[in-house]
Parts: C-alpha cells; sequence; structure tokens
C-alpha cells in the first residue's frame, strides 16, 4: 500500500467523515449569550403605512396648512436672526469666552419665544414632564431616543443651551448664524485633533461654574426609529459631571416625523408633517443622574448607566448599534446587498472580538462575494460549498452549523463576522498550518502534488470522486503546492483552518476511543501522514 492510500486508510476510519458514525464528533462550540442577536434587528429604517383616508386628508389639509406654515417658518427664522446677529457682534467663529451681559440674556429670551412659536406654527403640540434643572445641578443634557431634525424641540424648551454640532453647519446662510448664538461646541471633520479638542471643550465648559450655557448632546449620535436605545457615545460623559436625561416621545397615529437611514427625504418628512393638523410631542425631564467615583473614572459605564435608566421609563431595549452600523448599511447596499445585512451591532462586535471598522468592512467584501448570488444576502449551505470549493459533506455541515448561530439554515453578516473571528481565526495558526501542510504532503519531500491533496479530501470528507482541481489550482502557482503557498492561501482563508481542525479533531477522537491493542496501527499510520509525534500535533492546538 503506498503512502496515499495509507493516508486514505486513515483518513476514511474517521467517524463523521461521509456516512460514518458522528456519535464521537468533538461538542459544538457552545453560543456566548453576549452574542445573541439584538431584540431590534434594525432600528435604522423606518416604514410609514397611509391608509386611502390619509392621503385624502392630507391633501386637502396641505392646500391649506402647507403654504401657510411654510411661510410662518420663513418669517419666524427671519425674525430671529437679528437677535442672533446682535448676540454674535464681533465674536469669533470659535468662541474663547462665553457671551455675557445684557446680549445673552436678551438673545436666549428672544431665541427660545421664538422657537416655541415656530414649533407651534408648524403644528406641534408640546407635553412637557418634570423640571429643568439648571446649570449648577446638570451642567449636561442628554436626549434620546434621537429620530429626527423636529429633536431641535428639546433644545427650544431647556433654554436654548449650547450644543455640539459640525463646524460647516456655522456657515450655512441665515441658519448658521442662529447656530452661532446658541455658542455651540463645534467640531472639524477634517481637523484630527477635533476629537480631543471637543472633549476638551466641553470639559472646560461643564467646569465653568455656570459661566458657560449647559450642554445639549445627543449620545446616540444618529437617528433611529425610537424602537430602541442604540450605543451612547461616552463625549458627554467623559467631564465626570452630572447630567440630566430628556426623554423624547412622538405619541401619534400616523408617524411622519422620523428620519432614518431608510424611509423619507427630509423634505418629504417637512411636507407630511406640515400637512397634518397638528403633531404631539411629549419632553420629559428625568431627575438628574449624578456619577458615582467609578462612574467619573469610566464615562462608558456612566453612559450605559444613564441610557438603562432612558430606555427603562420608555419602556423599550438597548441594542449595541451605532453610526458605523449605518456605515456598514450604505456599504452593503452599494454591493448589491439588502442593507440591513451590513448591520452587526458594532460596538459589541468591536470590542469583544477586537476588530476595526476598517477589517469588518473588508469582511463584508469578502461576503459579498459568497452572498451575492443568493436571496436576502444571506449565504446557504450550498453558496457555502461553492465558495470553499467543496461538496457539501457532514464536516463541511458541522463548519456551517458553528457559523449558524440562530440554527435557521442561514448565515448572516454578522453570524460570518463571529464565525471568523471566534472559530476560524483562532484556528488559523503556524502551527495548525505547519499540522495541516504535513498532513497533506504524504511523501515529505516538502510539496503537496494534486494526487496527495485530492486523496486527503476525498478520504477526510467522506466524498471518493470529488475533484479538487479547481481548488487545487486556486492554491498552487505549478504543479505542487509549497509550504509558503500553502500558508498564503490558509491566511487569505481563514474559514479552511477550521476545516482542518475539525478533520484533526475527529481523528483524534477515533483514535483514541478504538481499545488499546488497536490504537498503534492508527497512530503509525497517523504518524505516516504527519512525521511529528501524533501528541504533539493535536495538543498544541488551539481550542476554540
Amino acid at each position: 500500500m503506498n503512502r496515499c492510500a495509507e493516508a486514505a486508510a486513515v483518513a476514511a476510519t474517521v467517524p463523521g467523515a461521509g456516512v460514518g458514525d458522528a456519535g464521537l464528533r468533538p461538542p459544538m462550540v457552545p453560543r456566548q449569550a453576549s452574542f445573541i442577536p439584538p431584540p431590534v434587528p434594525n432600528p435604522f429604517v423606518q416604514q410609514t403605512q397611509m391608509s386611502a383616508g390619509s392621503r385624502l386628508q392630507m391633501l386637502l389639509l396641505g392646500i391649506i396648512l402647507l403654504p401657510i406654515r411654510a411661510l410662518l417658518v420663513g418669517l419666524i427664522l427671519l425674525l430671529a436672526w437679528p437677535f442672533a446677529a446682535i448676540s454674535t457682534a464681533c465674536c469669533p467663529e470659535k468662541l474663547t469666552h462665553p457671551i455675557t451681559g445684557w446680549r445673552r440674556k436678551i438673545t436666549q429670551s428672544a431665541l427660545k419665544f421664538l422657537g416655541r412659536i415656530m414649533f407651534f406654527s408648524m403644528g406641534f403640540t408640546v407635553t412637557v414632564k418634570g423640571e429643568v434643572a439648571g446649570p449648577l445641578e446638570a451642567p449636561v443634557f442628554v436626549v434620546a431616543p434621537h429620530s429626527t431634525f423636529f429633536d431641535g424641540i428639546a433644545c427650544v424648551i431647556a433654554g436654548m443651551p449650547s450644543i455640539v454640532s459640525r463646524n460647516e453647519n456655522a456657515h450655512v446662510p441665515l441658519i448658521g448664524r442662529l447656530l452661532r448664538a446658541l455658542q455651540p461646541v463645534l467640531v472639524s471633520r477634517v481637523d484630527p485633533d477635533s476629537r480631543k479638542n471637543t472633549i476638551n471643550e466641553i470639559i472646560k465648559r461643564t467646569a465653568s461654574g455656570g459661566e458657560w450655557p449647559q450642554i445639549l448632546v445627543f449620545p446616540e449620535g444618529t437617528c433611529t426609529n425610537r424602537s430602541c436605545l442604540i450605543t451612547f457615545k461616552p463625549g458627554a460623559f467623559i467631564p465626570g459631571v452630572p447630567v440630566q436625561p430628556i426623554l423624547l416621545r412622538y405619541p401619534n397615529k400616523l408617524d411622519t416625523v422620523t428620519w432614518t437611514w431608510q424611509g423619507y427625504t427630509f423634505l418629504q418628512l417637512c411636507v407630511l408633517t406640515f400637512c397634518q393638523p397638528f403633531t404631539k410631542v411629549e419632553v420629559e425631564f428625568l431627575p438628574v443622574q449624578v456619577p458615582d467615583e467609578e462612574e467619573k473614572r469610566d464615562p462608558v459605564l456612566f453612559a450605559h448607566k444613564v441610557r438603562n435608566i432612558m430606555a427603562d421609563a420608555l419602556k423599550i431595549p438597548v441594542t449595541d448599534h451605532t453610526y458605523e452600523d449605518c456605515r456598514l448599511m450604505i456599504s452593503a447596499g452599494q454591493l448589491t446587498l439588502p442593507m440591513e445585512a451590513g448591520l452587526v451591532e458594532f460596538t459589541k462586535i468591536s470590542r469583544k472580538l477586537k476588530l476595526d471598522w476598517n477589517g469588518i468592512r473588508k469582511q463584508l467584501d469578502e461576503y459579498a462575494a459568497i452572498a451575492s448570488a443568493s436571496k436576502g444576502g444571506r449565504i446557504g449551505i450550498e453558496e457555502f460549498a461553492e465558495y470553499l470549493k467543496l461538496p457539501v459533506s457532514d464536516v463541511l455541515k458541522q463548519l456551517f452549523a458553528l457559523f449558524d448561530r440562530n440554527h435557521d439554515g442561514s448565515i448572516d453578516f454578522r453570524e460570518y463576522v463571529i464565525g471568523l473571528a471566534v472559530l476560524c481565526n483562532p484556528a488559523n495558526t503556524e502551527e495548525i498550518i505547519q499540522v495541516a501542510f504535513k498532513l497533506f504532503d504524504v511523501d515529505e519531500d516538502g510539496f503537496i502534488r494534486e494526487d496527495e491533496f485530492s486523496t486527503i479530501l476525498q478520504a477526510s470528507l467522506g466524498v471518493p470522486d470529488l475533484d479538487v482541481s479547481g481548488l487545487f489550482k486556486e492554491i498552487a502557482q505549478g504543479d505542487s503546492i509549497s509550504y509558503e503557498e500553502f500558508k498564503s492561501f490558509a491566511l487569505r482563508h481563514p474559514e479552511y483552518a477550521k476545516l482542518f481542525t475539525t478533520y484533526l479533531d475527529l481523528q483524534t477522537c477515533h483514535v483514541f476511543s478504538l481499545p488499546e491493542e488497536v490504537q498503534a496501527a492508527p497512530l503509525l499510520a497517523s504518524n505516516k501522514v504527519s512525521p511529528e509525534n501524533h501528541e504533539e500535533s493535536t495538543s498544541g492546538k488551539k481550542d476554540d
């Protein structure tokens, strides 16, 4: 019997390799509760369904209300501009000292009054609950859920505090002057030190003892559909000062205000809202939250506590989605995948798996290459097998099952990212690659020929007529595969690493389950496949 045949004989005796008994198969990797799917799969989509009666009502009312309300909003903005101009006259764009005295008092009172009139003219009826805290009691307001540009009403009700805004907004005609009158904290997207400077500015203002206005922040950082609270950015909590949470609710039968990444545009929402007889909004001021010493040292912990308090009051869940999920949604759409395919709960995945946005974005490209031909942008067992250029076998089904965390028969992008990080990348070590190469290099000449490659794969997968020429040509640059070629391919495709370790696990389980008097023969054959000591080739293997 030649060495390939001997290796094939060992591989063929492995339980689970083909139709053999799978009872000795290694147990599945346990599902971690921390990686369960979020309670709200997609908080960035809003589909408002309007009945024929609602459409007719909007058409009839819109003929009258739309032009009147648009005219009133424009008029109020023009009336507010002189007050903003007086307040910011002779002041630099980025303030180094607070506006004080009569200019601040008159401007703040006038803008607060005109702001209330403007929202009333747009049809908003406001219900306020709770008491507004003073600047010494709570230097920072945190507002959630953030779901629309109409959320600016919280700023008006809170007394026109400062806000955090992009530097570009200060240059918009008319609106920019009004924004500067609020003494905002301006953020530059082109300045690499902008984040650090913004944090320092917030810390300076919150420690001023009331000289600067209070700061109002939307800690979610992007708009959602109010079905949950997503990750709070830590910026508002870094100063370690008391904050007052503000809740926003829009208890309307027809939702015409929600502005998400998938849904109505800015102009469409303005028209729809202006055509309503009225739009209800509730603004609730919760008790001030004071951080303890541990929360002062850890702003993320403080942010989590405040978010949980707000979610409990709203009676909605929390998820670990963030703005980066929105970026992945857009990327998924550009790759012809459903936009929601890009949602992974970026905060949780990046923190637990030590992945950055660029790494996950690269994996999205790989996922799209597999899933683009499937319906719904999900990977089935057939697409998985086709991508790996392998047939559907017991070993492949086991690997697929490890990726398919919710057992629905398909792999979504979130499961794919977790599977690569938890299952494949830890198995893709230098030691495992060396063991796998020795497994295929039956004649120990330092190269893998196509017949060696085919023999091992056919036996281990239980498919005697398996054609592996396509996979072999993808790895080899000539008639055989060198170790460097093998290693380069393995590093680019970590999915195969789990197949290799699964095969080794199955082989080990089978050999050590045999009676002692017959273990020696399989061990001898095993050593012919991998000339290293058998125990050394398996004991150093990294468990998932």
